[in-house]
Order: structure tokens, then sequence, then C-alpha cells
């Protein structure tokens, strides 16, 4: 039963920077690893980016350099700095937790276009 809710996107310019915000109702955040993932239309899901409880971030290589995750724990938070934007990163973006009661559904998600 546990839920999480993704907001923060929006339409940017190529070049440009957005941040995405999850927050996270359910099990205890904090030791859970985060991840963000992301749907490209007419693609399957693909994972971008993950935190573990500890700090250490792990990226997708289309993403490393230009996006960065963080957590604070004391919000269930987890965010998604997006840096250089490029028309590729168009997707759903959806956080997600594999463990506790989060494995069972994924949120709606929260979509950003990149375009001119």
């Amino acid at each position: 039963q546990g839920r999480l809710v993704e907001s923060g996107g929006g339409l940017v310019q190529p070049g440009g920077s957005l941040r995405l915000s999850c927050t996270a109702f359910g099990s205890t955040f904090s030791i859970y690893t985060a991840n963000w993932y992301r749907q490209p239309p007419g693609k399957r899901r693909e994972w971008a980016a993950s935190i573990t409880p500890g700090g250490v971030t792990n990226y997708a290589d289309f993403v490393k350099g230009r996006f960065i995750i963080s957590r604070d724990d004391a919000k269930n938070t987890v965010n998604l700095q997006m840096n250089n934007l490029k028309p590729e990163d168009t997707a759903v973006y959806y956080c997600k937790i594999w463990g506790g009661d989060y494995d069972g559904t994924w949120g709606q998600g929260t979509q950003v276009t990149v375009s001119s």
C-alpha cells in the first residue's frame, strides 16, 4: 500500500534543466535504495539512476555527467536534478523502491518534454 508520488516535470528547451522530486508514503523510506526510471514515448521503461541508504549513487550511461540523484530521508524524498537536457530525454519519469510495500505498484510519473 505504499505510494510514490513524482512531481517537477514540464517543458524545457534543449540544454535546460529540471529538478524532479518523489515523495514516498509507506514503509520506512530511509532503509531502501531509491531509483529513477524513465519511459520515452513508444519505448519500454528504463532505469536511469539509484541512490542507496548510505548515499552511494549509480547512473545509466545516458544520464551520467548530466543528472544527479539525491535523497532527503527526513522528508522521505528522492530527487533528480537534470541538467543539459536533450530531446531524447523526453519521457515519463518514475521513482521506484524495490522493497517493503512499494514493490507492487508504480506511481503515475511526471512528464518531461525537451523541445525548442
